[in-house]
């Protein structure tokens, strides 16, 4: 299997002195997805985990929702001239009762590790019908417990200490337990990751759970949380727009700026209780969120 890191000699300048030394960077490498014989996309990723990113792009498009509805996941060789195995090609197999005839797997498109969306022809084609309502999840949680989650991601991405250079998504109890933490260059990579290891656990849809990531809150983000069940997703910077309205349409919670005691909650502000009832609720931002 590829490497997650890699050394690279580089010029180190501190203080106007200057020295050769090498530097760990983190590993970028394309991995094909084939389907049931068929490419399916390629994308740019960090290896490792890999069967987990399969299985949660699937999950992501509609393909899969369920454990049983896998049958098998391995490495393919042939990606290169001399039929080597490079570990850049993975297989999924499909149930047989699992019908992927739809847009998902006609479309072929390609996925850069900056933007889960690049090839996608329409902004419709990835607005995928959800399997699961995340509008009805009963969860909640306290804004001081919300606020402890990015210390507890940052601390639990070993490669970002050594490379500088990688996204997180953790999946958390809404008490604030750990369950996945997972890394990669790509930031949609790191959420299907853990979303796949959820699929490939039993544990769909992931109800009363929530989805930390270590970066912005993007549409498509929002889509794969959605997609997994999952009623909050939280990150550390902005949401777009379009995240935000697709968080309002679907219930599920969006926060954004999630940085100490401080956040903004841009729909399903329900889900967050105040421990000091003597200050006014916290406002429900989203009025047009169905539940």
């Amino acid at each position: 299997m590829g490497r997650v890191t890699t050394r690279r000699p580089v010029l180190h300048i501190r203080d106007g002195r200057s020295s050769r030394r090498p530097d760990t960077l983190v590993a970028e490498e394309p991995m094909e997805i084939r389907v049931s014989g068929r490419p399916l996309t390629v994308t740019m990723r960090t290896p490792g985990h890999d069967f987990d990113l399969a299985a949660g792009f699937l999950v992501s498009e509609g393909v899969v929702h369920a454990a049983d509805q896998v049958t098998g996941i391995r490495y393919c060789a042939g990606a290169t001239a001399d039929a080597s195995n490079t570990y850049n090609m993975v297989e999924v197999v499909l149930a047989p009762e699992v019908n992927p005839s739809d847009a998902s797997l006609e479309r072929n498109f390609y996925t850069t590790s900056s933007c889960g969306l690049c090839g996608k022809a329409s902004l419709e084609a990835v607005r995928t019908t959800a399997t699961w309502t995340v509008g009805d999840d009963p969860m909640r949680i306290s804004p001081d417990m919300l606020a402890t989650l990015p210390d507890q991601l940052r601390a639990a991405q070993r490669v970002f200490d050594r490379t500088g250079g990688l996204h997180a998504a953790g999946l958390f109890t809404a008490d604030g337990e750990l369950l996945c933490l997972r890394e990669d260059v790509g930031r949609h990579n790191a959420v299907d990751k853990v979303i796949g290891h959820a699929l490939r656990s039993g544990l769909l849809p992931l109800r009363q759970t929530i989805l930390m990531v270590s970066g912005r809150a993007s549409f498509e983000l929002a889509q794969k949380a959605v997609m997994a069940g999952i009623p909050l997703l939280a990150a550390v910077s902005a949401p777009s727009a379009l995240a935000v309205d697709l968080a309002a349409s679907h219930g599920l919670t969006l926060v954004g700026f999630l940085r100490g005691t401080s956040m903004n909650i841009y729909t399903g502000a329900e889900r967050l209780q105040r421990a000091d009832h003597s200050n006014p609720s916290i406002p429900n931002q989203s009025p047009a969120i169905d539940t």
